[in-house]
């Protein structure tokens, strides 16, 4: 099955010195990017991650230090990486939880462009879990009938990740699936719109969960002594814990936001304070 698609569509696999989103950094990356005419790019990069890979990261990829230490770092192929992921929806398992948050993370390192606002994320794994709890050597053995022989490998995982997508569009097709709040629907369609509502756990308005949205789109907190609280209605009536999450650690993405929280507040502030000058 061709998928279709309105515009590119990059699959992307990380292999990481560990799996902290704020201290580990990317060893390699392998994207593949599909076109609307199903035409198909692949591209692999290796990089130094300027710090010593964990021996249980060596086991679980096989990269070790002697074979990157001579390599560029992030930085020297971040606009490369970037330029290729233009104009492309996003694709990946457990991408939304770990990939793409580390990734982003690598790119405000480097100053390096990099928006989200305007893509489809697609997280094979999320609708692999709702639909048939297992992982990605399971979920190829499950859906493509064959053996990943070469797993942990970012090329392989992701060539495998776009074949399990397109083995889920053909056996969900047309097949039900029941919400936690009870609501029936058949949500596993030949649709990157749709794909993308149906992979999300939360409508995430930062990358790792942290700050979500509700029905009503405003930024909710989803961790901590303030779970389930609008930023805003915080940031009003604790105005240090803004200072407390920023001097924290938390992903510079979701300081990003937080920032652009607080000043959108304070415009709000002074556009009222006009008026009742007026």
């Amino acid at each position: 099955m061709q998928l279709n698609l309105k515009r590119p569509i990059a699959f992307f696999d990380l292999e990481t010195t560990g799996l902290n989103i704020i201290s580990d950094r990317i060893i390699e990356i392998s994207i593949l990017k599909i076109h609307p005419d199903g035409r198909e790019e692949q591209k692999n990069w290796r990089v130094n991650p300027g710090m010593p890979i964990p021996q249980a990261s060596t086991v679980f990829h096989g990269i070790t230090d002697d074979q990157v230490q001579h390599l560029p770092f992030f930085s020297a192929i971040a606009h490369e990486v970037s330029r290729f992921l233009t104009g492309c929806d996003l694709a990946g398992y457990n991408a939304i939880k770990f990939d793409l948050p580390l990734l982003v993370e690598e790119f405000l390192r480097c100053d390096v462009p990099f928006d989200l606002s305007n893509r489809h994320l697609i997280d094979v794994q999320n609708i692999f879990m709702k639909m048939e709890p297992r992982n990605l050597r399971g979920a190829y053995r499950f859906y493509c009938q064959k053996e990943l022989t070469d797993a942990h490998s970012a090329e392989a995982d992701t060539r495998a990740t776009y074949e399990i997508l397109k083995a889920q569009l053909e056996r969900y097709q047309n097949a039900e699936y029941t919400d936690p709040a009870g609501n029936t629907s058949s949500p596993v369609e030949n649709d990157v719109t749709k794909l993308h509502a149906f992979s999300a756990h939360h409508r995430n308005a930062d990358l790792n969960g942290q700050i979500i949205y509700d029905k009503d789109n405003r930024e909710i907190f989803n961790f901590g002594k303030h779970k389930g609280k609008a930023v805003e209605d915080v940031f009003r009536d604790e105005p240090s814990y803004y200072d407390w999450m920023m001097k924290g650690e938390f992903p510079l993405f979701t300081k990003k936001l937080i920032t652009a929280i607080r000043l959108r507040m304070k415009g709000r502030h002074v556009s009222m304070t006009n008026k009742k000058k007026e």
